[in-house]
């Protein structure tokens, strides 16, 4: 068996695993590359393998540097099957069909310029149509089942906690009649214990070579009760001082995470009198799909659906553009919540453009900011920033609240591999910077004695 490592090493974004046998052509995800112009660039690039040979794609879960090379490997000539959670079929037909039309604005942007300079027209990544065609290859699968997809290969989704519909993959893997049955665990993205809305990662007992994530490896989370303080504070500050507070957030998960918590802090009386807007159709889109898998739901998030959800926000989801635009005329007094999560498109722009200038404002940032994104260069203190080819002083209060993540920290990574019975024959460590993985990969060999490998991007193993 012949598994490459075609994205996410040593990197965060792009994930996708090829695994090889004599009978056999497995992916487990096909992701977007994002961040910086380079790695983005290497989304257009020929797939190092022959699409039309893969039989099955087990995609971890919806967020696009997990799912958002699907529509080109349909293009390319992808004719099996995409296996998901049904809650992952439904966050990628959203997340899936926006990304084309980003890259169907972005091409005719670019073609303008093109046009200009008399050159050639580009086309884009994919089309809504294609990225619609690639929709008809998902077929779901349910959570804890085992199914055989043949010529030795067998799969069991299990829950990430990650986001809605997420899952760690076992893939029990036989190359042929004489070898030994080997077992592979893919853990995608593990998600953080006791968060609001979606149930804990469940743990694995066994597994022969496990692929974990480290994209927050270095570091230790704060407490909710901590991060709900934080939020406070941010939130309070910039009130008094007369601004609004900008939330930078992923449409699926995150954005709800958050609604969650300001009805809470409204509700304990910590916050009132607040004009709360979702400017992101996504995000209400989304919040529909969360509330159609209560399978995916905690306890706790049950009970709360059972009584009725009673929001005590003056909240407004923004459907339209104009909707939007209006959003820019209030001043003062604001919760603005918009994606994307790392400012790299979208209606976050815009936002950031009115408000970030002013030292009256906050800009509250919950989530991974990819190197790279214009997120990350606000975070690590540029005074000056580029939106829409206009160079914006960066005056705003920032805060970054990781206390929300939807990523498990380094102790929780930790804890969930030592949940292993016997121990396994190496942890291959993945979707981190490679500094991150590095020196979580050292963590492992410390804390819990065993072999951990980092491998390199395009980097093929035989096992």
């Amino acid at each position: 068996m012949k598994i490459k490592f075609i994205g996410a090493a040593r990197a965060v974004t792009g994930s996708c695993y090829s695994i090889q046998t004599k009978e056999a052509s497995i992916l487990v995800d096909c992701g977007m590359f994002q961040g910086t112009r380079d790695n983005e660039k290497r989304n257009a690039r020929p797939f190092p393998f022959e699409p039309s040979e893969v039989q099955y794609l087990l995609l971890t879960h919806a967020h696009l540097d997990h799912s958002g090379l699907i529509p080109k490997l349909v293009k390319d000539g992808f004719r099996g099957k995409v296996l998901a959670t049904s809650a992952t079929m439904d966050l990628s037909n959203i997340l899936l069909l926006d990304s084309a039309h980003i890259q169907e604005l972005d091409a005719a942007w670019e073609n303008k310029r093109r046009i200009r300079a008399g050159k050639s027209p580009v086309r884009p990544l994919y089309t809504v149509q294609e990225a619609a065609d690639s929709l008809t290859c998902f077929q779901p699968v349910a959570y804890n089942e085992i199914q055989d997809l043949g010529n030795g290969i067998t799969v069991r989704f299990r829950d990430a906690g990650h986001i809605l519909g997420s899952a760690v993959v076992e893939l029990w893997v036989k190359d042929d009649d004489d070898a030994e049955e080997k077992k592979l665990i893919f853990s995608g993205d593990l998600g953080q214990k006791d968060l609001p809305f979606i149930k804990d990662p469940t743990p694995i007992e066994e597994g022969d070579y496990i692929f974990v994530e480290s994209t927050y490896g270095n570091r230790k989370h704060k407490g909710i009760q901590e991060t709900m303080n934080e939020f406070t504070e941010a939130i309070t500050e910039s009130v008094k001082r007369g601004g609004n507070v900008i939330i930078p957030s992923f449409a699926v998960g995150r954005t709800q995470d958050i609604l969650y918590i300001l009805n809470r802090l409204s509700g304990e009386g910590k916050l009132d009198h607040l004009q709360v807007f979702v400017d992101s159709p996504m995000a209400l889109q989304a919040t529909r799909v969360m509330l159609k898998h209560p399978e995916c739901m905690d306890s706790e998030t049950l009970e709360l659906v059972k009584r009725g959800y009673k929001s005590k926000l003056n909240l407004k989801f923004t459907g339209t553009v104009e909707d939007s635009m209006q959003i820019n005329k209030v001043k003062s007094g604001a919760i603005i919540i918009s994606s994307s999560g790392m400012c790299e498109a979208g209606r976050i722009r815009h936002h950031l453009k009115h408000n970030l200038w002013r030292p009256e404002c906050s800009v509250i940032f919950v989530g991974y900011q990819a190197e790279g994104t214009l997120g990350r260069k606000i975070i690590e203190g540029e005074k000056r920033v580029k939106i829409f080819g206009e160079e914006i002083a960066v005056n705003a209060r920032v805060y970054t609240i990781g206390g929300l993540s939807a990523h498990a920290d380094r102790d929780e990574l930790i804890d969930w591999l030592g949940k292993f019975k016997k121990k396994p024959k190496r942890v291959f460590v993945i979707h981190g910077e490679e500094e991150t993985s590095l020196g979580f990969a050292e963590t492992i060999r410390k804390q819990l004695n065993l072999d951990a490998f980092v491998p390199n991007n395009l980097e093929q193993i035989q096992i």
